[in-house]
């Protein structure tokens, strides 16, 4: 008799528009999401509310708690309601109504952890979001720049829009507050899923924090990465596909991934991805995941992809 069918438990990891699109694939396809989210970024409305009130920065949580809305009326009004930003001459101005919200239940609960549990409840959401740390955090680089000069750049900001060659990444405060429900999502989930998203400021920032360091290499889930599409301005500028895969090893040599998903269609030589994945004992998944209109990846289709990697891994749903 076969198994019984198991909805299994995925862990993603990331920040930004990224970790959104892949929240909006996972949903379709299993009933236990958990979002693991960056918690550095110091602009726009999310900027200065850290700044004000001390909290985390609350774009990035609110950006997956939206991606988690259902399709339905109810979920696709509340995810529209939570992106909704203020116009006015005013200090509201430019604020988004989700990053009020969560900064309230923050206030009233004195736990950033319980307050995104109850705007999750409030939308109905498909899934848990929580932070990387409890605390806000900040990007450091180390930037070379093409006079071959290496200086520090401060900000998750200033950071990703650097027009020099970053070398490598670190965060202030050293040894954060982490987040004891996100690490132990990891380790007790079924798959994690890096990226898409920033690498230096979204994806990398998570190796920063010791105990999601830790959770990350002690975790028998499976490791999949999601590759971006194209290179970030700035960020990774120039990079091919396989260059992600250099930084990772070269980073964190003892790290390993099971599964990388590529859209061909981006990847200009295939072989020379193939061989960087093997370098961290990965197999590629090659498979449409672009939206035929821009650079960004298609819900429904990277739905598919996860489904087919997570079939090849037998994970699951698909035991």
């Amino acid at each position: 008799m076969a198994a019984p069918k198991r909805s299994p438990h995925v862990v993603a990891l990331g920040g930004g528009h990224g970790l959104a699109a892949s929240l909006r694939a996972l949903r379709r396809v299993t009933s236990q999401v958990t979002a693991v989210v960056g918690v550095s970024d110091n602009g726009g409305s999310s900027g200065r509310i850290r700044d004000q009130f001390g909290v985390v920065p609350p774009g990035d949580l609110r950006m997956a708690l939206a991606a988690l809305c259902g399709d339905d009326e109810w979920g696709s009004t509340w995810a529209r309601v939570l992106q909704h930003r203020f116009h006015s001459n005013g200090d509201l101005n430019g604020h988004s109504l989700g990053n009020l919200l969560i900064t309230a239940l923050w206030e009233e609960q004195h736990d950033v952890v319980s307050a995104l549990e109850w705007v999750g409840r409030l939308l109905d959401a498909r899934g848990k979001v929580l932070p990387l740390a409890l605390e806000p955090l900040e990007i450091i680089a180390n930037v070379r720049e093409s006079s071959g000069d290496l200086h520090l750049v401060r900000g998750q900001v200033q950071v990703a829009t650097t027009t020099g060659s970053i070398e490598s990444v670190k965060l202030e405060p050293e040894n954060p507050a982490h987040c004891p429900e996100a690490v132990a999502a990891v380790i007790n989930s079924d798959v994690v899923v890096l990226g898409p998203g920033s690498w230096f400021t979204s994806v990398l920032t998570h190796f920063h924090v010791k105990e999601m360091r830790q959770a990350l290499h002690d975790t028998t889930a499976k490791r999949v990465l999601v590759l971006n599409l194209k290179a970030q301005q700035g960020e990774t500028q120039g990079y091919s596909p396989e260059n992600y895969l250099d930084v990772m090893i070269a980073n964190y040599p003892d790290f390993r991934l099971d599964a990388v998903i590529a859209d061909p269609s981006h990847v200009a030589d295939q072989q020379r991805l193939i061989q960087a994945c093997a370098n961290v004992g990965a197999h590629v998944h090659f498979a449409p995941v672009a939206q035929s209109s821009s650079d960004q990846h298609d819900a429904q289709l990277l739905a598919s992809a996860y489904r087919s990697v997570f079939a090849h891994e037998s994970i699951g749903v698909w035991q």
